[in-house]
């Protein structure tokens, strides 16, 4: 490995800290995030987003990677159609400090150079730690300035597909700075498409696994890019990162990998709603919602930002929405896709109660964030008494993980919501879970439909 000259060398460390073996757990840490892709993507190729893409792709050209719909397709358009659409409906995987959804960017970029080489499942989670790392670590070090305008998922995102498809070709540490700094010049997504009714967010993913994948082929073959793409006067912090947080890129390296600090999500929602959701179910179990006045959620900064949507009037501004989540969670109890869909969002009794939702940003909780992801909900009653729930973190996080059970009972839940059959569901679980143990990808991708 390379020795950098000076702390400056961001982008050389990273490539040094990528370098380091993976174990047998992370391996095993690994293949759950495959599967909880699996059952995200499944659930969301049947959005209309979903549609259209494999609308799209059943226009292209036959290729030896098996995706979503069960297409054929070349690496790079599979690359791009199964990273759309593993986040429409807002359960990936989650890394909070970073604020990226590593697994829908990462995942189908490696699964993709994995099938093109008939690669073993051993080098396949190897490419999704190493690539889940260097995503992370790029949506550490960008700062909160970047996020206000960049889909980080997308920015950062670019740079984990390039070096999860580095590792499954083997490319060396030089070839690897070369794929880095062609992945990071590619590196695009405007948050305006969530101000909107746009399908751009899926674009992003998808775009960040193609571009990274491309960046990382083309290093293979001797095409260069700049080394030093993070910390150069012309690089990424500079022109994307107005308050970048450099250090973060390469700090304590032999840390464990970080893909074991990332959260897996419960709910269908933004993740920004989830420690809300947890306390409404709490107090759900206290509370007669006859007898609701107000309900007054307090959240940090970026979740009031993200989610303030009073009267959402899409599905997507619902999964947005703390109001909405408030409301419908205390009425109906545990969230379901449906409680997302514009059944839920135009329910007479769930509009009746979001509109007594109100926001306040609580400064402790924006302090801790986003370390932590907090929340509480103070309702108050007809007599004017007043319940109040805390939460910390939310359900998923690293101090409240959610049990390998449940996890394998969501997987279960989207598939079976996207019409796999029951044998279908139980053989691609088993799949997933023995890639760890030599079990061959080709076992999950021939399960894909």
């Amino acid at each position: 490995m390379m020795n950098p000259s000076n702390d400056q060398a961001h982008t050389e460390s990273l490539v040094n800290i990528l370098a380091r073996s993976v174990s047998a757990a992370d391996r095993e840490r690994a293949a759950l995030h495959v599967l909880d892709w699996v059952g995200c993507a499944a659930a969301g190729a049947l959005t209309p987003p979903g549609v259209a893409l494999r609308s799209w792709a059943r226009t292209l050209g036959p290729g030896p990677c098996r995706t979503i719909g069960a297409l054929s397709l070349d690496a790079r358009d599979a690359a791009l159609v199964n990273g759309a659409v593993g986040n429409i409906l807002e359960m990936d995987d989650f890394h909070r400090a970073a604020i990226v959804h590593p697994g829908p960017v990462v995942v189908p970029a490696a699964i993709a150079q994995a099938q093109a080489l008939g690669a073993r499942s051993e080098a396949l989670l190897d490419a999704v730690v190493r690539g889940m790392e260097a995503m992370i670590r790029t949506g550490r070090s960008v700062g909160p300035g970047h996020y206000r305008h960049f889909h980080s998922t997308s920015t950062c995102g670019v740079f984990g597909a390039a070096a999860a498809a580095g590792s499954l070709l083997h490319l060396n540490s030089s070839q690897m700075l070369d794929a880095l700094g062609n992945a990071g010049t590619q590196a695009a997504g405007l948050w305006q498409c969530r101000l909107e009714d746009t399908m751009s967010k899926q674009l992003h993913n998808g775009r960040a696994a193609q571009s990274g994948l491309l960046a990382a082929q083309l290093a293979a073959h001797g095409f260069t890019g700049a080394h030093r793409i993070f910390e150069g006067p012309l690089g990424f912090w500079a022109g994307l990162c107005p308050d970048a947080r450099r250090d973060e890129l390469s700090a304590h390296p032999d840390s464990p990998w970080q893909i074991h600090d990332c959260s897996f999500k419960p709910w269908p929602a933004c993740r920004h709603t989830h420690p809300l959701i947890d306390a409404a179910l709490a107090l759900r179990e206290r509370v007669n919602v006859a007898r609701i006045r107000s309900l007054q959620v307090l959240a940090y900064r970026d979740a009031m930002l993200f989610c303030n949507h009073a009267t959402p009037t899409t599905p997507v501004e619902a999964k947005f929405s703390l109001q909405h989540a408030a409301a419908v969670v205390l009425l109906r109890g545990r969230p379901s896709l449906e409680d997302f869909d514009m059944g839920a969002v135009r329910d007479p009794d769930v509009t009746a109660l979001r509109a007594r939702v109100a926001l306040s940003e609580d400064p402790s909780l924006t302090e801790r964030y986003p370390q932590h992801f907090g929340a509480a909900l103070d309702i108050e009653l007809d007599d004017g008494s007043h319940l109040i729930e805390h939460r910390a973190d939310a359900l998923g996080d690293t101090e409240c993980p959610l049990a390998t059970d449940a996890l394998l009972g969501k997987a279960r839940m989207l598939m079976e919501a996207s019409g796999y059959s029951d044998a279908k569901v139980a053989r691609m679980i088993d799949a997933c879970l023995a890639l760890p143990h030599g079990g061959p990808l080709s076992a999950v991708t021939s399960e894909l439909q």
